[in-house]
């Protein structure tokens, strides 16, 4: 007698599961280091000349950091979900949600890190540029929240 018709779950349903919870973590953080190393440089460059500018243009790093808040809710959902009636359906479900929330986050955190680097820099010789670069940062930062909206339905979606 085959173990897996015991339960009537494949004993990969967890694994699954998990690389959902991984992907959700691994790929928002990817996105949000790189926009922090990225806009992190713009900083140091800027604050050589500008140095009453640096308190102002934290704005990219704290965005970027957003972006892996929003992979640890996730993952964090999708960790406390894995019980022992835990079915495939459940694991194909949370892996989608995972890479939900894990890609736009990676790609978000890597415009952040673009145009904070850019804006901080243009910034330091152009102040009007401040709400411009505000600006772009927000609709770069809304392509992560948009992954964490359906990586969110998804994991309520109950099989």
């Amino acid at each position: 007698m085959d173990v897996e018709t015991e339960h009537s779950t494949p004993s990969y349903a967890v694994f699954l599961g998990a690389m959902g919870a991984a992907c959700a973590i691994i790929f928002p953080t990817l996105g949000a280091a790189y926009g922090t190393a990225a806009s992190g440089i713009g900083i140091s460059v800027m604050a050589i000349s500008r140095p009453d500018l640096i308190m102002k243009s934290i704005i990219p790093v704290v965005m970027a950091g957003i972006i892996a808040i929003y992979g640890l809710v996730v993952a964090v959902l999708i960790a406390g979900a894995i019980t022992e009636e835990y079915t495939l359906q459940m694991s194909h479900i949370h892996v989608g949600a995972g890479l939900s929330v894990g890609f736009p986050g990676l790609a978000a955190g890597i415009a952040i890190g673009i145009a904070g680097d850019a804006g901080v820099r243009g910034n330091a010789q152009q102040p009007k540029l401040f709400i411009g670069m505000i600006l772009i940062l927000i609709f770069a930062e809304v392509l992560a929240l948009y992954g964490l909206i359906v990586a969110i339905y998804l994991y309520t979606k109950n099989p």
